[in-house]
């Protein structure tokens, strides 16, 4: 059984230990490109048309070329089918602008086991600081070439905070706006509930729409939960009845810690976790 499985566009299954780019990619050199990370469940791709659907918006962004969908389904098979159905999988779709000179975009796939931290935050909760990212609810709008709304490879920002967060003993972070608005975590939508109502900020703050947050909030009213998108502010998180970070790969992480205060939720845990699982599995 495959430890990673990796798969060039045109669907040849690649040797994952050797090189892949050119020293002179632009998503090695300058992090100019997007991608999507989604779950392997079951042999199957979850959600992956919302995934294909935001790799399209994240590229018309960058101005990149517009994504051959097909070419990244059959790319998609090819992977699953060497990766196999008895293990989940943290499957990463890459797409960059290519080498230095070049019009041809660098497009890739890439499937891993999931992390253990995944596995302990499902299972166990997280503990979240919250922190400054330094720009307004308006900076989506005022100036579009922040690419706030798509899932860019520059990532180091993110990756600086979850190692601050770490230094700190959190586990995970919540973006706080200059105007003391709740954004997203670096690599999650947040999520709280009011009772039966689910509640997360709108992504004209400048948030990356949630892939796994859209199919809950698509199935969630069969299930008998209302849901709102709504500015929040931290103390809005204190006093909900239940707060998540959501993502595709963790689902539903509940958040037990919020800068060292403990939280009590007052909505059955299960509740929210089948209902995410649920949402995955319908939206595959």
């Amino acid at each position: 059984m495959a430890e990673r499985v990796l798969v060039t566009l045109d669907g040849e299954v690649r040797d994952a230990d050797a090189p892949l780019l050119h020293a002179d990619d632009f998503g090695v050199l300058r992090g100019d490109g997007v991608f999507e990370t989604l779950l392997v469940r079951d042999g199957r791709a979850c959600a992956l048309e919302l995934h294909l659907a935001r790799l399209a918006a994240s590229a018309a962004a960058a101005q990149l070329p517009e994504p051959d969908r097909d070419d990244w389904r059959l790319a998609v098979d090819v992977a699953l089918e060497k990766w196999g159905a008895e293990r989940e999988g943290a499957l990463r779709l890459v797409y960059t602008r290519g080498r230095e000179g070049s019009d041809t975009p660098t497009a890739f796939l890439l499937v891993t086991p999931v992390a253990e931290r995944v596995e302990t935050a499902r299972r166990e909760g997280v503990s979240v600081v919250t922190l400054e990212r330094g720009f307004s609810v308006d900076l989506a709008r005022k100036a579009p070439w922040q690419l706030l709304g798509a899932k860019t490879l520059s990532y180091a920002t993110n990756m600086a905070a979850l190692r601050h967060a770490e230094s700190v003993g959190a586990d995970d972070v919540i973006y706080i706006s200059s105007e003391g608005y709740v954004l997203e975590g670096p690599r999650s939508t947040v999520l709280i509930a009011r009772g039966r109502t689910l509640v997360t900020p709108p992504p004209e703050q400048g948030i990356l729409p949630g892939t796994t947050q859209q199919a809950l909030f698509d199935l969630a009213g069969e299930r008998d939960f209302a849901v709102r998108y709504e500015p929040l502010r931290p103390a809005d998180l204190v006093v909900a009845d239940g707060l998540w970070l959501i993502s595709s790969v963790a689902l539903a992480a509940r958040v037990h810690t919020l800068d060292g205060h403990t939280l009590v939720s007052r909505v059955a845990e299960g509740d929210i976790e089948n209902l995410v699982s649920e949402a995955v599995q319908a939206a595959s």
